[in-house]
C-alpha cells in the first residue's frame, strides 16, 4: 500500500519505484502482463499515477507492449553495443579529466567489489561505471546511459550473482589506466570489460 502523507513523494514517484523494484528483484518476472487496474487496487492509488509510472518504465525499456521485458539475445547485444561505444569514450575522457576525489571514489568501489556483500557490490559496480560516464561531460550520453539504467541493472545482477570471473580485476585495470592518464588504454580496457560482461550474460541466458 502506498503511503499517503504530506511529506511523501508524489504517488507517481512511489508507484514507479514499487513497480520498478518488483521487476528488478524478480517479483514481476519477464513476460508478466502488467494490468493497470490490478496494480492500482494493490497499491491503493488511482490509475493516473500508475499509468504515468508504466509510461516511464516503458521509456526505460522495462515494460514492452504492456508486459515485463524479457530481453532477447538481440536486445542484449544492442544494449551492450551502445554501452561499449559510450562508456569506451567516457573512459578515455576520464583519463584526461577525472579529478582526484573521483579517482579515490573509483578506488573505494574496487575495494567494496572485493570485500562487500552482494548488494554493496552491485551498488559499487554501478557507481564505478556512473563516475566514468559522468566524466564524458556529454549530457546526452549521460542521459542515454541513465535511461538504460534499469535494464543495465538486470544484467549487472546476473554478472554479480553468478560471480563473473575477473570482474573486479578488470575494474582495477581500468582504474589504473585512468589514474595514469592513458586514455587509449582506458578506452580499450572498458570495451573489453563490457564485451566480457556481454559474453557472460549470453552464456548464462543460454
Amino acid at each position: 500500500m502506498i503511503q499517503h502523507n504530506t511529506n511523501s513523494r508524489s504517488a507517481y514517484q512511489q508507484a514507479y519505484e514499487v513497480i520498478r523494484d518488483r521487476i528488478l528483484n524478480g517479483d514481476l518476472p519477464g513476460g508478466t502482463k502488467v494490468v493497470e487496474e490490478k496494480l492500482a487496487a494493490e497499491l491503493g492509488i488511482s490509475r493516473t499515477p500508475i499509468r504515468e509510472s508504466l509510461r516511464q518504465l516503458s521509456n526505460e525499456g522495462l515494460i514492452v507492449n504492456k508486459k515485463v521485458v524479457q530481453p532477447t539475445e538481440k536486445d542484449l547485444r544492442n544494449l551492450f553495443q551502445v554501452r561499449i561505444l559510450l562508456e569506451g569514450f567516457s573512459a578515455k575522457s576520464a583519463a584526461m579529466y577525472l579529478p582526484e576525489d573521483d579517482l579515490q571514489a573509483l578506488s573505494s568501489c574496487i575495494k567494496i567489489g572485493r570485500e562487500g556483500k552482494t548488494e554493496e557490490i552491485m551498488e559499487a559496480n554501478e557507481l564505478f561505471h556512473e563516475i566514468i560516464v559522468r566524466a564524458s561531460g556529454n549530457s546526452l550520453m549521460i542521459e542515454t546511459i541513465d535511461r538504460m539504467k534499469s535494464i543495465i541493472y538486470l544484467f549487472r545482477k546476473t554478472v554479480v550473482l553468478y560471480k563473473r570471473p575477473h570482474l573486479i580485476d578488470e575494474h582495477e585495470e581500468i582504474y589504473e589506466a585512468i589514474k595514469s592518464r592513458d586514455g587509449e588504454k582506458a578506452k580499450k580496457l572498458m570495451e573489453t570489460h563490457l564485451q566480457a560482461d556481454l559474453d557472460f550474460c549470453l552464456h548464462i541466458i543460454k
